[in-house]
């Protein structure tokens, strides 16, 4: 009934009284019915849904307040009202005259509307909802129905009664309306964060600016100051990564199935499966590809198919403006149409403006929070698919690579969500204009249809191009950030062999590589703006050309012209947009490939150990060089409680054994049985970037007593006394401010203060001294230690350890060729025991039967924030009670400060605008030539375009003669040529930019490079490798491929900002009153937006550093993470990073919103007032030039925004310049080379070293580290470096490769001050076999001669001397053999004899060993002893000892002790002298 009323009302509406008059109103039925039956359908239709909503939706409970009274009052006193009409309606029924039924029915329904509303206030603030969206738009949908009648009122009163009511009701609807926009207190006991914003708020009062201010309180702030992480808001609930990232894997695990193989898998022939053969499906029966895409929609899509609906909505109403537009022409033609109707134009293109801009708007916030959702899924993914990946297919995905997926293409999908939609809505947009311009110019528009025809297969052809260059940049984008990543790993190493040039040479070649594919694609780049720019002058020249010549009576009037025009405009951005949102899903498909070959990477196999004891087992490394490894059948049973012994010679599998018992390879067969939990000591210690107290807590609770016991059983007592800030010092990235041994007692006190069942030690006494092996042995490791009992297996080269194991296994080849006691074995009397007889005599420790408390270490920390040298680390004398008092003192030094303990620098946030001088500089980086030629072709670009369209205004104002328009042809042909001069001018400056951006990379490139190089140590120490790493890749990236896009963007959108303001004011003068306004106000909402969103921007990109800094640091620490069962603390923490990251990334979304609803409401105005301005001076204005302007105003709108989105994407994007440019002006190191070397060729000739009072600071600000050592030593002379933690031995030689300038007195060699030579002179002519070999991806002759130097004889002959021939010989591809990231798939042992190689080859006069034999076996040692001796004879050798048998027949020994002189002479003589020397040989049992 009330349908049909509806319908009734409407259809037999009095167009005379509502339309074709100049006194327009509508009829009472009307406004009795569907004015009043609108708003409450709106609610009783919404209300179902919202309840339902609310009562899942519980977000706790709001007092009653002021606010909440007043809303409800206001409900039940319009419910009154509308009541008081009914009972007036009876009341006149009972007396005279029978009113209408539509009396009684509308103020009984709006009467119930309005109890419900009441009602609805009520509960929400039960269900904790501060502000309501769904009551916001009754209100004001009920007011604006209310208006209508309000007017017919005011010009006819009807009756006393209801005029009095009526005006008491539109009244309380005003206050209704206002009180609904603002917000209630926060619910009590909510878990929602106070400073979270609250979305459905965001959109609606986006409608109010004024309301809008109390939530935009940031904005304000950012305006005032430089925003702050503390002014960020919470990230709401369902963003985070615990929300997020578990609703993807369970969908992921659906459709992408990872292999965890059971048995090896083989090809037909008995070869390993390719990787694409691993990427099954969870059903065997079908080989279907995975599909992480699927995996994707499914998770987010329902959340994103929102947008889809506000898509649609807005490509209709975007129809709407040329439709208004045809109308206002016809308005302006027709002398006889009244007034108003122009004004009403106005007003309904204001309103649809301004619809579409909130429906806009709404659309994009969901896009950008879907977006943002992927990217932390996809960081997510692919964290903990790293945890869990096998060590086969790690090797083919390098650390550059897995950042690059979590930086580059995370960042492209997200990129892409925003515009995906574009795909089904341009062809959309472009059927409906095709529509439209076929009901305006007929059949010619089939001209225009055919142009983008042709348009098409050029697209495809340039997307297929596009894909392969993409492709290929992402393949040496990943190269060079492994490389990058190998470089900051080892750049001590490059240091100290100066071998900077040769990998800055390689990553610059890489770099070449990558800049030639992006040149070529920016010549693609520039074909497809030119066709794309010119697509829809060339459909307008083609649609009007064949529509004026193929009749000569179609007359191409204003109408025609300019809503053709206008749908022309329209057509362009889908046109425009198009071939950039395929080349972002290329982008992104070649990201999704990656992200799919990684995320179905083959697993670890779970059931691989069986947690209970020890059995035989079968084992290989890895599956997919099964020939390469030998790998033999291993059993073994490990009883209980027991200490067992693992030897062998280097290479020998020892290593491998653990990893076995770790589950880290893969099982062919048998069963691997391990009883209770595991702890883990790594060969290389793994140290994080922490508090060395998080470093041995590692999660754990702190339980004072036992910690104090693990750090004294572990010699870490004196370094917690040295260390700045006792164990609250923060230690750098891989330990860089821990000597070797340190690094590895912190690992040893990890692993036994987590107090596990079963610990596999792998070597951890190699890297500290004879005395404190013995220490830590006796009280940690052995039969009396703290693990006594425990399960203990010992990867060992010390033989003094061996008759004190339970049980001995010695490898060879991967076997166990012998198991048993020590004294079975020395009985058995096989190769076990005649190696024993001929080495332990070097090695044996003596056994006095007390324990001597042996503090200290191997080597100085060389730690940057260094105090002084004010206590002896050497303890051997104090009693276990005065000890264990000064441990409690230092243990619970509170006042200590923190700050001095502070190594690492986060990275920081620049604040304020930035500088010109950096746009200036990236203007140099391109060249000022070409900048200036880019601006000319723009500017020339606009000026034709703009004065084209003038021609056509004139044109369509051509009087007509005899029904046609004699100039046409001429019109025609000047429209053509002015097209034609646009797109030479577009292509230009598409050619000119993007060729402008590749020279900007480059050189801007390699200034960083060349920077970052030059750069100290300590700067090294100090930078996190991620903030480095994330300069080089993201940073970089944004330099290539953001900013040319966006600075052509920005130049466009300016020129057609002027250009429309230009034509406005020259159609319609008045628009000048309004502009100045609008201007101010554009400016200050341009300003307010930018300065937040500039620091956003630099907020957002700073915590991003940290995200990729604690992936590298658990990619090198995997197998310690999943030995430990320490996942998901890993992953929690990774999560926590990348919410914090986001947490900047969201508000710069909601300040994108807040810009653009401000900016388009600003467009609107110029629209409507240029509408309104053309209604007024009707009678003086041409319609050719009201059609232009009003076609150039509708565009002026997408401009405006788009201008002030691009000057802050300008802005925030050139912060990576900023950022690249930063490293310009640390520190530097000295100057590489002096022009005019003085050097003699063969220099140093005879290796003498003469130091005179030398000494260095690590630090201005701090003591001397070491101080007046002045001794001269002869050429060819044999000098042992000894002494105890904090002794400065690492310093000294620090110092002798300048890698620590002197802070006092001069070392000479061969009479030469070193301080005044080029770093690259000194460091290239002597040699160093530094304490942890680093080895770089690569070949093993690249490791060995990067300058390619050297013959392939000589070295061969290097490999000889190092005992490595064989072995390399043995390899398939000798020389040629490719080493893996960091030499992984190489021994340490192995490693270690390559860097001896590396000094055989360079064979300087001068060597240093700085504990060069700490990892390899004693026979090995014994090997490359002889080999220096034999093969150094004639050479200067240097020796920082732990084995000091190895230095017992030099010629002289260095003791040093705080860092000063104690002892230098023969050992003989210093045994004779019984110092400190004789002390230390004696703990080592050599006396």
């Amino acid at each position: 009934m009330a349908g049909w009323f509806l319908t009734a009302c409407f259809f037999f509406q009095d167009w005379n009284r509502t339309w074709n008059t100049p006194n327009p109103d509508v009829t009472p039925c009307f406004q009795n019915t569907v004015l009043v039956w609108l708003p409450c359908l709106y609610l009783w239709i919404s209300a179902p849904v919202y309840l339902i909503y609310l009562r899942s939706h519980n977000h706790g409970y709001i007092c009653m307040t002021h606010l909440n009274k007043a809303k409800t009052a206001v409900g039940f006193l319009l419910w009154i009202v509308c009541w008081s009409d009914v009972f007036y309606s009876f009341w006149e029924a009972s007396s005279s005259s029978v009113p209408a039924a539509v009396h009684f029915v509308s103020p009984t329904l709006l009467g119930l509307t309005m109890l419900l509303a009441a009602l609805l206030v009520q509960y929400e603030r039960m269900k904790g909802v501060q502000s309501s969206g769904v009551m916001l738009i009754f209100w004001l949908l009920t007011l604006m129905c209310a208006s209508v009648s309000f007017r017919s009122r005011i010009l006819q009163m009807v009756s006393v009664w209801r005029y009095t009511t009526f005006y008491i009701y539109y009244a309380l609807l005003l206050v209704a309306l206002v009180l609904s926009c603002f917000t209630d207190r926060p619910p009590l006991f909510s878990q929602t964060v106070k400073d979270s914003v609250n979305l459905s708020f965001v959109v609606l009062s986006k409608m109010f600016p004024e309301v809008w201010l109390n939530r935009v309180l940031m904005m304000v702030t950012g305006y005032q100051r430089p925003l702050e992480e503390k002014d960020l808001w919470s990230l709401n609930p369902e963003d985070r990564s615990q929300r997020v990232v578990p609703q993807l894997e369970p969908v992921e695990a659906g459709t992408l199935y990872s292999p965890k193989r059971v048995a090896h898998p083989e090809g037909k022939e008995g070869q390993p499966v390719e990787e694409a053969e691993i990427l099954l499906v969870k059903t065997p029966k079908k080989t279907k590809e995975p599909s992480l895409f699927w995996a994707l929609c499914l998770t987010f899509g329902p959340y994103f198919l929102i947008s889809c609906l506000y898509k649609i909505i807005q490509d209709i109403l975007m129809f709407v403006g040329p439709e208004i537009l045809r109308l206002l022409i016809r308005f302006v033609n027709d002398p006889s149409a009244p007034s108003w109707q122009g004004f009403f134009y106005t007003a309904l293109l204001f309103l649809c403006t301004c619809v579409q801009s909130l429906i806009l708007q709404r659309y994009f916030h969901v896009c950008f929070v879907s977006g943002m959702r992927l990217r932390t899924a996809i960081i997510g993914a692919v964290y903990r698919k790293a945890l869990v990946i096998s060590s086969a297919a790690r090797r083919t995905s390098t650390v550059g690579e897995i950042v690059n997926l979590m930086s580059v293409d995370a960042q492209r999908f997200m990129d892409l969500i925003t515009y995906i939609n574009m795909i089904w809505s341009a062809p959309l947009q472009v059927v409906l204009a095709l529509y439209f311009l076929w009901q305006n110019l007929g059949p010619s528009v089939l001209a225009g249809v055919a142009v983008m025809l042709l348009m098409v297969p050029v697209n495809a052809v340039i997307a297929m191009k596009t894909k392969t260059y993409q492709v290929a940049q992402m393949k040496s984008k990943d190269q060079r950030i492994k490389l990058m990543n190998e470089m900051l790993n080892g750049i001590k190493v490059l240091k100290l062999y100066a071998w900077e040039l040769a990998f800055k040479d390689k990553v610059s070649e890489i770099r070449e590589s990558e800049l030639k594919v992006l040149k070529k694609a920016a010549y693609l780049g520039a074909v497809s703006t030119f066709t794309w720019v010119c697509a829809p002058f060339l459909v307008a020249l083609s649609t009007f050309s064949v529509y004026v010549l193929i009749d000569e009576h179609n007359i191409l009037d204003a109408q025609k012209a300019f809503v053709s025009l206008a749908l022309f405009n329209i057509l362009r951005f889908p046109l425009n947009m198009l071939p950039m949102v395929i080349s972002s899903m290329v982008q992104a498909s070649v990201s999704l490939k990656r992200l799919r070959v990684f995320l179905s990477h083959e697993e670890l196999q779970e059931d691989s150990v069986e947690h209970k004891a020890v059995a035989g087992c079968e084992f290989l490394w890895s599956p997919d060089v099964g020939g390469d490894v030998p790998h033999a059948a291993l059993n073994v049973c490990i009883p209980e409680g027991s200490l067992v012994a693992v030897v062998g010679h280097v290479g020998s599998g020892k290593s491998s054994l653990l990893s076995a018992l770790l589950g880290e390879m893969d099982k062919l067969e048998g069963t691997v049985a391990v009883k209770g939990s595991v702890a883990y000591i790594p060969q290389q210690a793994w140290i994080q970037n922490s508090s060395l107290k998080d470093n041995i807590l590692f999660g754990q609770e702190r339980r004072e007593a036992w910690y104090r016991q693990v750090v004294e059983a572990c010699a870490l007592q004196p370094d917690l006394e040295i260390l700045p800030a006792g164990d609250e010092t923060e230690i750098g990235e891989k330990g860089v401010n821990l000597s070797g041994g340190q690094k590895q007692r912190v690992s040893l006190a990890r692993a036994v203060y987590c107090d596990r069942s079963v610990y596999l030690l792998d070597d951890p006494l190699s890297a500290v001294d004879a005395h404190v092996g013995k220490h830590i042995f006796d009280w940690v490791i052995g039969p009396q230690g703290l693990l006594k009992d425990k399960t203990r297996v010992l990867v060992t080269h010390g033989l003094s350890y061996l008759h004190q194991a339970h049980l001995i296994l010695v490898m060879l080849d991967g076997e166990i060729t012998e198991v048993g006691s020590y004294q079975q074995l020395m009985a058995t009397d096989g190769a076990f025991a005649e190696f024993q007889r001929t080495y332990a005599t070097v090695d044996q420790t003596e056994d006095d039967g007390e324990r001597q408390r042996a503090g200290g270490s191997d080597i100085y920390v060389n730690f940057i924030m260094y105090d002084c040298f004010c206590s002896s680390p050497g303890a051997n004398s104090t009693s276990k009670v005065s000890l264990m008092e000064k441990e409690e003192k230092q243990l619970n030094q509170k006042t200590k400060d923190l700050k001095v303990g502070k190594l690492t620098e986060a990275d920081k946030a620049s604040t304020g605008r930035v500088k010109l001088s950096v746009f200036w500089s990236y203007l140099k980086a391109i060249g000022l030539a070409l900048s200036c030629l880019s601006l000319l072709l723009f500017l020339a670009h606009h000026l034709v375009s703009m004065f084209s369209n003038y021609w056509l205004s004139l044109w369509t104002d051509d009087p007509v003669v005899n029904g046609t328009q004699p100039d046409r042809l001429m019109r025609l042909g000047v429209y053509g040529a002015l097209g034609l001069s646009q797109g030479v001018a577009v292509f230009g400056y598409s050619l000119a930019m993007s060729i402008g951006g590749i020279l900007a990379s480059r050189f801007l490139h390699q200034s960083m490079l060349y920077d970052v190089l030059r750069s100290p140590m300590f700067f090294f120490e100090r930078t996190p490798s991620g903030n480095l790493v994330n300069r080089f890749a993201k940073e970089m990236d944004t330099i290539d491929s953001v900013i040319p896009s966006i600075l052509k963007m920005f130049m466009g959108s300016m020129f057609n900002v002027l250009g429309s303001c230009v034509i406005i004011l020259i159609a319609t003068p008045l628009v000048a009153i309004i502009i100045p306004v609008l201007g101010v106000l554009y400016l200050l909402v341009q300003r307010f937006y930018v300065a937040s969103s500039r620091q956003l921007k630099r907020l957002e990109s700073v915590s991003r550093s940290p995200i990729y800094t604690h992936f590298n640091e658990t990619l090198l620490g995997t197998s310690v993470i999943r030995a430990f069962g320490e996942q998901e603390r890993f992953i929690r923490e990774s999560d926590r990073r990348v919410d914090h990251n986001q947490k900047a990334y969201y508000p710069s979304i909601v300040a994108n919103r807040w810009l653009a609803v401000r900016l388009e409401f600003v467009g609107n105005c110029i629209v409507s007032s240029a509408a309104l301005f053309a209604v007024i001076a009707r009678e003086s204005l041409s319609p050719g030039i009201m059609g232009l302007s009003i076609s150039y105003a509708l565009q002026l709108t997408a401009s405006l925004t788009w201008l002030v989105r691009m000057s802050s994407d300008v802005e925030t994007n050139i912060v990576a310049v900023e950022r690249v440019k930063e490293y310009c002006d640390t520190e530097k190191e000295a100057q590489w080379t002096h022009q005019a070397s003085s050097l003699p060729p063969g220099w140093p000739t005879t290796g003498c070293i003469d130091i005179r009072g030398f000494g260095l600071r690590y630090r201005e600000d701090l003591d001397l580290a070491i101080r007046n050592i002045s001794i001269s030593i002869s050429g060819g002379e044999k000098v042992g470096i000894v002494g105890r933690t904090g002794a400065g031995k690492s310093s000294l030689t620090l110092g002798l490769f300048r890698i620590i300038e002197a802070a006092e007195g001069k070392i000479f060699i061969d009479g030469v001050d070193i301080s005044q030579l080029g770093l690259h002179e000194l460091r290239s002519r002597i040699t160093i076999i530094p304490q942890d070999p680093v080895l770089f991806s690569g070949s093993l002759r690249m490791n060995l001669d990067p300058f390619d130097s050297y013959s392939d004889e000589e070295v061969w002959r290097a490999l000889e001397f190092s005992h490595l021939k064989s072995f390399v010989s043995g390899l398939p591809d000798k020389l040629s053999h490719e080493c893996s990231e960091g030499g992984e798939n190489l021994s340490v042992g192995q490693r270690q004899l390559l860097c001896l190689a590396r000094a055989l080859l360079r064979k300087t006069k001068i060597l240093v060993l700085d504990e060069a034999t700490a990892a390899v076996d004693m026979e090995t040692d014994n090997l490359i002893q002889s080999t220096i001796r034999s093969q150094f004879e004639d050479c200067t050798v240097l020796t920082i000892a732990h084995r000091l048998n190895t230095i017992m027949d030099y010629t002289r020994v260095l003791v040093l002790d705080k860092g000063e002189m104690s002892e230098f002479d023969s050992p003989s003589s210093l045994i004779r002298q019984r110092g400190t020397f004789y002390q230390m040989a004696r703990d080592a049992g050599l006396v």
